[in-house]
């Protein structure tokens, strides 16, 4: 009993502080450190006192490492849908199309995404395309990419993460 009660505590501890790294990550990474440096705080708290008991017990039992990287595993994949989930993203999305038309951009718009249009031209391999220019929070991707799907099957997109966006229209 005593074996089953530190490997439940060892595990859910682990869920705990690596879904925290995994936060903290996120934030760290979008320039937030003060929040990063709240979460890293209260992260290495509970690391400390999970791996403590677990190295300072008396039981010897492959079920205390197998919770506790269970933990770990656990809280990587909830911290990680946690941050996708929770945590706001800005992204911007490059979309080469040769669907480009006013109709078209006006459809994207509709939907409520600000959108620039940058005309291109290739000599080399044939019609001149457009690029569309969008910046959007990153719950509304599989929206917008629906609604390029809808315009171009054949669009190319890519899409990056924007640390920093100043002005402008933002869905």
């Amino acid at each position: 009993m005593e074996l089953l009660l530190l490997c439940i505590k060892i595990f859910f501890a682990r869920i705990a502080d690596v879904t925290l790294g995994t936060i903290r990550t996120n934030y760290t990474v979008k320039g937030k450190t003060l929040i990063a440096g709240i979460v890293a705080f209260i992260e290495v708290f509970i690391w400390f006192l999970v791996v403590k008991e677990a190295l300072n017990t008396d039981i010897q039992s492959i079920w205390i490492v197998i919770s506790y990287s269970g933990g770990y595993a656990t809280g990587t994949i909830l911290g990680t849908y946690i941050s996708k989930t929770f945590i706001n993203s800005l992204i911007s999305v490059e979309v080469i199309t040769s669907n480009g038309t006013k109709a078209n951009v006006d459809k994207i718009r509709a939907e409520g995404f600000g959108v620039s249009v940058v005309n291109t031209t290739d000599n080399l391999t044939g019609p001149d395309n457009k690029i569309l220019l969008i910046t959007l929070n990153s719950r509304h991707l599989d929206d917008l990419k629906r609604i390029i799907r809808h315009i171009d099957k054949e669009a190319f997109m890519v899409v990056n993460e924007s640390k920093i966006v100043q002005n402008g229209y933002i869905k």
